[in-house]
């Protein structure tokens, strides 16, 4: 048997512009939200969070809601075509909302301008204001008008950033900020009315379009579509990514930029693929060929409308126990993934991009060989492998100090790299192997529920944990859930892909 990569690929556009759009959103919402409106890192937080939240809860709706759409162009399709629209629209609207914010702390928005550093320390010096690090300082304090206004974002010394620019500067400029919002706040209820816009489209069509994969895939080659369309989704990340050093939108020049441009182009990707999706993908045909080529081969028995009876009570426990695996697994990679750059800088002394581009990395070299591996010995062995892996680098992780070797640190990240690969990709088709063609929707949303939950949870249980334990709590408590997570997939029994053919295995051997 042998699967067919084009389909797949263009399949995964939908997975593309969706990876694309979330990047392009966590480089840009929470700057725009802090920097521009003068939200505090709490709220921003809260608002940040509304995705996980929102997915929790629609997810599995709209999946289940595809499952039973009857258009002429398949049940998928029509949610990927209208959520894609609206979310690349609205999302394009935000920058005029953006812009408009501009205009009201217009006044202050130019870095390095004297007038607007002026204008700064006139409307804040007597104020209570806190640093990055939730130091209380009052401004004149600190600093005489003349000792503020020499602070620049630019100025190099020794090859690094005048700190005070940080520390004082941004804060300053944020309160500011926050009152004129306070006194206009029209521009501030626009931008979050259209921001549950974008959320809510996104959340219609993520079920509908990562079901896509399965609808027309047949079972035991699922592991290694999975990881095509992961690094379908990886591309359109680092795609973001690369646009993101185009447009400098990480440079602390850029912190008060228009996104207008930037936002046209995220906007334009998503359309584009969308448009690639709907001139080249035949869901329907693709589908109904799917549940052939699996009737024909024995993978599954012919049902009306590819329901089957309900799962046995071993598949609701499996179901049950791989769900929980699930959440438990990203309890432990997001905790360390959200929490990771504080960490480096406090207990490691050490850059974090490097190690947290190194997991990428090794993930995305391991994907391929994940789903293939996958083929050979089964997924269970195989995301237990993973397990095992992951609870191992973030153990050893635990033991980690300033002085450690720099190099350990990256090999154990790699490593953490190569198992998340290992367990993501083989972890949904084992989901969705439970299933029969017409519930596809229905169980890829709660994968996401139990994957989003965790999300939502763990890096305020986390943040928890370090505030009272101290920092060198994350790794231990990641690896303790990793660990749980070992033990409830070991008694997962079902959603191995299970080839039993009526006329034999050689029958598998075509390429469609």
């Amino acid at each position: 048997m042998k699967l067919n990569y084009k389909r797949t690929i263009l399949v995964g556009f939908c997975f593309f512009l969706i990876t694309a759009f979330w990047q392009a959103y966590d480089a840009t919402i929470p700057v725009i939200l802090t920097n521009k409106f003068g939200m505090s890192q709490t709220w921003s937080g809260v608002i940040m969070a509304l995705d996980n939240i929102l997915a929790v809860f629609m997810l599995p709706i709209f999946g289940a809601l595809s499952d039973k759409c009857r258009a002429k162009r398949g049940k998928r399709t029509p949610f990927i075509t209208i959520g894609t629209t609206i979310a690349a629209i609205a999302l394009f609207s935000l920058s005029y909302v953006d812009h408009i914010q501009l205009q009201n702390i217009s006044d202050v928005a130019a870095i390095d301008d004297p007038a607007a550093l002026e204008v700064i320390y006139d409307t804040q010096k007597d104020k209570e204001l806190l640093t990055p690090e939730g130091e209380k300082f009052v401004l004149s304090q600190k600093f005489s008008k003349e000792e503020f206004m020499a602070i620049r974002s630019n100025q190099i010394t020794e090859g690094s950033r005048d700190s005070n620019y940080t520390s004082f500067v941004v804060p300053a400029r944020q309160a500011y900020a926050h009152e004129r919002t306070s006194q206009q706040p029209y521009a501030l209820i626009l931008f979050i009315v259209i921001l549950l816009v974008v959320l809510v489209s996104m959340s219609t069509f993520r079920s509908p379009a990562v079901a896509l994969m399965p609808d027309i895939t047949i079972k035991p080659l699922r592991s290694k579509a999975n990881a095509v369309i992961n690094l379908m989704g990886t591309a359109g990340g680092i795609l973001v990514l690369v646009l993101g050093m185009v447009f400098a939108t990480s440079a602390v020049r850029n912190s008060m930029m228009s996104y207008t441009a930037f936002y046209g182009v995220i906007a334009g990707i998503m359309l584009g693929s969308l448009a690639i999706f709907l001139l080249t993908v035949r869901e329907k045909a693709w589908a109904d060929q799917m549940k052939e080529d699996s009737i024909r081969y024995g993978i599954e028995e012919e049902k009306e409308d590819g329901q089957k009876n309900g799962l046995s009570s071993g598949e609701k426990r499996s179901l049950i126990l791989i769900l929980m695996s699930i959440a438990l697994w990203y309890f432990g990679y997001n905790a360390v993934t959200s929490k990771y750059a504080v960490y480096a800088g406090n207990i490691l002394q050490k850059d974090y991009n490097t190690t947290l581009l190194l997991a990428q990395a090794a993930a995305i070299i391991s994907y391929l060989p994940a789903g293939m591996i996958a083929s050979k010995i089964g997924r269970k062995k195989t995301i237990l492998a993973g397990v095992v892996m992951l609870a191992i680098a973030f153990g050893a992780a635990g033991f980690m100090r300033a002085d450690s070797p720099t190099w350990i640190m990256n090999l154990l990240f790699a490593l953490a790299g190569i198992a998340w690969a290992t367990i993501n990709v083989n972890s949904f088709p084992m989901v969705v192997e439970m299933c029969s063609g017409g519930d596809i929707g229905k169980y890829t949303g709660f994968y996401y529920t139990a994957s989003m939950a965790a999300q939502i949870v763990t890096p305020m249980l986390s943040g928890f944990l370090m505030d009272r334990m101290g920092m060198t709590v994350l790794f231990p408590y990641a690896a303790i859930a990793v660990v749980l997570a070992l033990v409830t997939m070991i008694f997962v029994k079902h959603g191995d892909a299970k080839v039993e053919s009526k006329v034999g295995l050689e029958a598998f051997d075509f390429d469609d």
